[in-house]
């Protein structure tokens, strides 16, 4: 049969691929383009219209080859439509100062222990429900005439469809969703404040929304993470993951929602997956560390690549300085290079100065927290890991592979690089009938030749480094 079309939008840039299914699956590029936020209206928002020209124009030049089309992108963020379906503002990025004190200002109306049990979700200052929180503070006017709230794929679904729907998989991120239930939390919504009317029914993944010119758009996984799962490629129904891009997403899967009061201590997350599991993870910081590095290098004049900045890494002395990645002060766009200094400096160790200095620093912190949190996930799962999969784009980083193989003491499975497109498609292929269920396409993905496995080979000297990287996390 024809290919299936997976879009695939992150926050850091987007994709539009063909993903065809015989003896194993072939991904095929229709397009690729930047994700850049925009500062308008003292607000860094998304360029939703240049994203959305990108993606119809890219599922257009491909849609007769189509068997049928899904969408997933980053969480958290939306849009807000007037009576009349149209977009009220270009929707605010997660990373804008608008949720500065949001948090406080909720827990003054719902205490945040009440919202963990009714939501099971993380607690993050960019959370959905803190950015609603600062428009109902602010007394938003786009707020006050809003009749639907839509999730950034539901917008997408919603443009081309006609369908306003809220997929599950992107409304669990809203920390507004009971996950048990399956419904939003209207007890969460009338306590900030929040008309209940603007949020619509939520949907399951592999729904059929519409269709474009007579090819079947599905609701994937929306979420770009609960899509990046469907694609781990194992046999084992026990696993842990790494979707690793602009954040890390680090976890495992589970059949029914977990919340107690050890994940609520360990401030984990239950994000909805598709197959009607949940994604029981933390969301860490990832590689957008080394993506605002690299825009400042390049802005200066430097002539750099991804594999320069690994080689660089590479040969640069270990365990010199490290970070806390988790640290507010590193999620702000702009100067990475000075904050990462004053932080070294603040804390009493050398100031990297070089572009192998800085990224040695950064992988060294990044394998360090995921082993911190490996180590959470091991104690409220009672599970231990022996492999540890790590998925999307930040797979085919080399030396920060090794790196997590070695901090964790685990053998690190690496790929597929595009997990998010390949599992989008998976769903579609569920939905089509031709896959049974999801795990029929793990076990394909897990002959692939693009897997490529890493084992622990120093992990000893991660050891002392560990007990460093600890005094630093607050």
């Amino acid at each position: 049969m024809d290919p299936v079309i997976a879009v695939d939008l992150g926050a850091s840039s987007g994709r539009v691929m063909k993903v065809a299914l015989e003896d194993s699956f072939k991904v095929d590029e229709v397009h690729r383009f930047q994700n850049e936020p925009v500062y308008r209206r003292r607000r860094i928002r998304w360029n939703i219209q240049r994203l959305w020209s990108e993606v119809i124009r890219s599922i257009e030049s491909v849609s007769g080859e189509a068997s049928s089309v899904g969408i997933c992108t980053w969480g958290v963020d939306f849009g807000l439509l007037d009576e009349e379906g149209n977009l009220l503002e270009e929707p605010v990025h997660y990373r804008d100062e608008r949720t500065d004190g949001a948090m406080e200002w909720v827990f003054e109306r719902v205490p945040r222990e009440t919202i963990f049990q009714r939501t099971g979700v993380q607690f993050l200052k960019l959370n959905t429900i803190y950015q609603l929180a600062s428009m109902v503070r602010g007394r938003s006017r786009a707020l006050r005439r809003a009749e639907t709230y839509l999730g950034i794929p539901d917008i997408f679904n919603y443009w081309l469809t006609g369908a306003k729907n809220s997929e599950f998989t992107h409304a669990s991120t809203t920390q507004l969703l009971d996950p048990r239930g399956r419904d939003w939390n209207y007890e969460i919504i009338q306590g900030i404040g929040l008309p209940e009317k603007i949020f619509p029914e939520i949907i399951e993944p592999g729904t059929r929304l519409g269709d474009l010119k007579g090819v079947p758009v599905y609701a994937p996984a929306c979420h770009d993470t609960g899509s990046a799962v469907v694609a781990v490629p194992t046999r084992d129904s026990e696993f842990a993951y790494i979707s690793s891009g602009t954040w890390s997403l680090l976890g495992t899967e589970i059949k029914r929602p977990l919340i107690n009061d050890e994940v609520y201590k360990l401030n984990f997350t239950n994000e909805g997956g598709a197959g009607g599991t949940i994604r029981l993870l933390k969301n860490l910081p990832g590689l957008w560390l080394e993506q605002e590095l690299m825009r400042e290098w390049i802005g200066k004049g430097a002539t750099v690549t991804y594999s320069d900045l690994q080689e660089a890494a590479e040969n640069t002395p270990a365990f010199t300085s490290l970070i806390d990645p988790n640290d507010t002060v590193f999620l702000k766009p702009g100067d990475m290079t000075g904050r990462i200094q004053e932080y070294c400096k603040g804390t009493g160790q050398p100031a990297p100065m070089s572009i192998g200095e800085h990224m040695r620093c950064v992988y060294e912190s990044l394998a360090l927290n995921y082993r911190r949190v490996m180590r959470q996930l091991e104690e409220i799962t009672r599970t231990a890991y022996s492999r540890l999969h790590i998925i999307g784009g930040g797979s085919r980083n080399r030396v920060l592979s090794q790196m997590a193989s070695d901090s964790t003491d685990c053998w690190v499975v690496a790929g597929p690089g595009e997990a998010a497109a390949l599992g989008n498609g998976v769903v579609q292929y569920v939905s089509l009938g031709v896959l049974d269920d999801i795990r029929d396409a793990r076990v394909v993905l897990a002959e692939s030749e693009e897997i490529e496995t890493y084992y622990p080979l120093e992990p000893e000297p991660w050891d002392e480094a560990y007990e460093r990287f600890l005094q630093l996390v607050v």
